[in-house]
C-alpha cells in the first residue's frame, strides 16, 4: 500500500530530516537512505542525473528504507509528472515566486479534482493498485522560496491548497537579498517564511547544510529540513581521512 512516512512525520508535527543526492550514482542514494534519513532528495535541478539514473536512485532509496523525494528541474507540468510517475513520493519545485506559480505546481502534482496530473505511471506502479486512489493524500508537495519577491509573497504562496511544505533555498535567497546567510537580514527573511507556513498549517523547511544549521532552524520552527548531501559527505570524509594520514607523507 502507498504510504509516505516522511509526510506522516510532518503532519504530526515531527521533524522529517532529509539529505540531498546529486552525484548521479544510484547506489549512493541507497547508502544515504540506509544511514537513517527520513527522506532522500534526488536532485534533478542541480544534480548529475539523467532519466534512467534518477529512476534507479528512487528504487535505491526505497530499498534503503527511506522516502524517495525529487527536486524537479523547473516548474514544468511534464517534468514534474514524469518524476512522480517514476516513483517519487515527494516533489520539491524550485524558484516559486507567486501564488500563480504555486497553483501550477499543484496542477502538476495532484490528480483531479484537485489538480490535473496525467494518469499513467511507470516506476510508481510498485506502490500497488491503490496508488491512484491514495496519491493525492500521500505525495508530499513542496515549493522553494528563494528570492526577495518570493518572501514578499510568502503568505499568498503558502495559502495555496495542495501545497504541503516549503523547503527554502538559503543560498539563492542570499543572492537575491544581497545579504549573506546568518546575517540578521537573511534570518529575518527565513523567519517570514516560517511564519507564513505556520499561519496556513504548512510545514516550514530549509536546506540547512550542517548540523549547526539544522539545530538553528529546527529551534526556529522548521520541520522539513535537510542536513547535507552526498557531495559534501564524500568530500569532508575524504579530507578528514587524508588529514589524519598526512603526516605519513612527510
Amino acid at each position: 500500500m502507498l504510504s509516505n512516512p516522511a509526510k506522516q512525520r510532518l503532519e504530526s508535527g515531527k521533524v522529517a530530516l532529509g539529505v540531498s543526492c546529486g552525484m548521479g550514482a544510484p547506489f549512493l542514494a541507497e547508502i544515504l537512505a540506509r544511514a537513517g534519513f527520513d527522506w532522500v532528495m534526488i536532485d534533478n535541478q542541480h544534480g548529475m542525473w539523467d532519466r534512467q539514473s534518477s529512476s534507479l536512485a528512487m528504487m535505491g532509496v526505497r530499498a534503503g528504507g527511506s522516502t524517495p523525494m525529487v527536486r524537479a528541474p523547473e516548474n514544468d507540468y511534464y517534468a514534474i509528472g514524469r518524476l512522480l510517475d517514476e516513483g517519487a513520493l515527494g516533489v520539491i519545485v524550485p524558484m516559486v515566486e507567486n501564488r500563480e506559480e504555486a497553483e501550477r505546481v499543484v496542477q502538476a502534482c495532484r490528480y483531479p479534482p484537485i489538480g490535473s496530473r496525467s494518469d499513467g505511471v511507470s516506476g510508481a506502479s510498485v506502490y500497488g493498485p491503490s496508488y491512484r486512489e491514495r496519491a493525492n493524500d500521500e505525495i508530499l508537495v513542496a515549493i522553494q522560496l528563494e528570492s526577495r519577491e518570493a518572501i514578499a509573497n510568502a503568505d499568498a504562496i503558502m495559502s495555496v491548497d495542495g501545497i504541503d511544505a516549503c523547503w527554502l533555498g538559503p543560498a539563492d535567497l542570499a543572492n537575491s537579498l544581497g545579504h549573506a546567510r546568518n546575517t540578521p537580514e537573511h534570518d529575518a527573511a527565513v523567519n517570514e517564511m516560517i511564519a507564513a507556513c505556520k499561519r496556513h498549517g504548512k510545514a516550514a523547511g530549509i536546506a540547512a547544510g550542517s548540523v549547526e544549521q539544522v539545530e538553528k532552524w529546527v529551534a526556529a520552527g522548521c520541520t522539513f529540513i535537510s542536513a547535507g548531501g552526498d557531495k559534501i559527505y564524500v568530500g569532508t570524509s575524504a579530507a578528514a581521512e587524508f588529514n589524519a594520514l598526512a603526516s605519513l607523507r612527510e
